[in-house]
């Protein structure tokens, strides 16, 4: 039995990680072509043809649109954006209150707060990670107006339940897809689930352009409204016409520019493949993982494709008798970075984020001014919980799951062999490592 790195032993791996760059020759073209053609943007931010951008933004939201199977799609310039769009779409306001995971990114709740809204945090389905009707449902409050339902890890939330209970709520739905491009419910894209879906062009995202985010609905009113909000609505309205609702017409600049979008759409293309090889690399990782009984391989609901934005792993810390995260540090010492990336160390963690109403944000109720707006603010007649222990779904994967990126593109075979010695290693030495632990006091 060879000795572990963390003692001193070699490490099983050497070399870095292959990045993630799927930028290949078609991108540069095609970035190069928009760079030769001098129209780097052509979004005019009043009444004007040039209201909806130009050549390239418009043919990769038609493209985007085909691709996921929606009525529209409206660039911008990030997720966070389209967030944010999507929230004001909605009509939410001050007072309202707008349901969310904790178990996320922080713009999914952000977005409420940028409306003077107050952000309600409901607990996840341990198995999948997301957010249910059922623990929905335990947050409806008289002053609920929208849900953001958060495809986490790159697997569908059970969306058909959650869309009834918004039906009878009068409630809208989006969908954060931001990890889960490609990712379908029942046979159905995600995005198109709800009432909006918004996804990511982010650098580390399935497909992207350094940053970016489209936005699909297949409602052609809410269409409209994300267009507006994207391209300073105020500023249009009345030369536009016809747009008698004015609710979140305060315009911002969420403007997706030529290059990121030749480069989408480019990219879009590859979606398809760059999924396939995720999965085919993931189930290489758990079949070789199979054997490390205190380890669980992710639930993939009922009728989901997943996609693996990252590979979550169950931790159980009583069967291996060794803490979660003295697991992980062994396993990182026996890897090596990714190219581009060295500077984070092995792409393996624990826990994802912290719970979002753990935030100080949440904790000291601060938002807008030093008056605690939204959540005192005297429009807003409910009570919110962020307390510890809120959400204890979410806190016990925090404390147990372990994460890792070791299945990107383009991650080869030869890769995940040594991903997988590395899990066998640490796990065959785990009498050492209680050891070790224990002299760490």
């Amino acid at each position: 039995m060879s000795t572990l790195a963390l003692l001193g032993g070699t490490p099983v791996r050497d070399r870095l990680f292959p990045a993630y760059k799927v930028i290949g020759p078609e991108e540069v073209e095609a970035a190069k072509a928009v760079l030769d053609s001098g129209i780097l943007s052509k979004f005019l931010g009043t009444w004007h043809a040039d209201f909806y951008g130009g050549p390239e933004v418009q043919a990769f939201e038609a493209e985007w649109a085909a691709a996921f199977k929606a009525g529209f799609a409206v660039s911008v310039n990030s997720a966070t954006s389209g967030l944010y769009a999507a929230v004001g779409a909605a009509g939410v306001g001050p007072g309202d209150e707008v349901i969310v995971s904790p178990y996320t990114m922080s713009a999914s709740a952000a977005a409420a707060l940028v409306y003077n809204a107050v952000p309600v945090f409901a607990d996840i389905d341990p198995a999948t990670y997301c957010l249910s009707a059922e623990t929905i449902r335990a947050r409806l409050t008289p002053r609920t107006r929208a849900v953001v339902v958060v495809h986490i890890f790159g697997q569908s939330a059970d969306m058909d339940p959650i869309m009834a209970l918004a039906a009878e709520h009068g409630l809208t739905v989006i969908e954060d897809c931001a990890q889960a491009p490609f990712a379908t419910y029942r046979g159905r894209p995600v995005g198109t689930l709800g009432h909006m879906g918004v996804f990511s062009l982010n650098y580390h995202k399935h497909i992207h352009t350094g940053e970016g985010g489209v936005v699909t609905t297949n409602d052609e009113r809410l269409a409209e409204k994300l267009q507006l909000i994207r391209n300073h609505a105020e500023a249009v309205l009345a030369a536009k016409g016809g747009t008698a609702d004015l609710v979140n017409m305060i315009g911002f600049n969420y403007r997706l520019g030529e290059i990121e979008a030749a480069i989408g759409r480019s990219l879009l293309k590859k979606g398809p493949a760059l999924i396939a090889q995720r999965r085919a690399n993931v189930a290489a990782i758990e079949a070789g993982l199979a054997g490390i009984d205190f380890l669980t391989m992710p639930t993939v609901g009922p009728g989901n494709e997943h996609v693996y934005y990252v590979h979550v792993l169950g931790y159980d810390a009583a069967r291996a008798g060794v803490k979660r995260d003295t697991f992980v540090r062994a396993l990182k010492a026996e890897l090596k970075p990714c190219e581009l990336r060295e500077g984070e160390g092995p792409l393996v963690g624990q826990g994802y984020v912290k719970p979002l109403y753990l935030q100080p944000i949440y904790q000291q109720r601060i938002g807008y001014g030093t008056t605690g707006c939204p959540f005192t603010c005297p429009h807003y007649g409910g009570t919110v919980s962020y307390a510890p222990g809120l959400c204890p779904n979410v806190e016990h994967a925090h404390a147990t799951i372990i994460t890792h990126e070791l299945m990107r593109p383009p991650i080869t075979q030869a890769d995940i062999a040594d991903v997988v010695a590395a899990f066998h290693k640490v796990a065959d030495n785990l009498s050492a490592l209680r050891d070790w632990e224990r002299a760490q006091g």
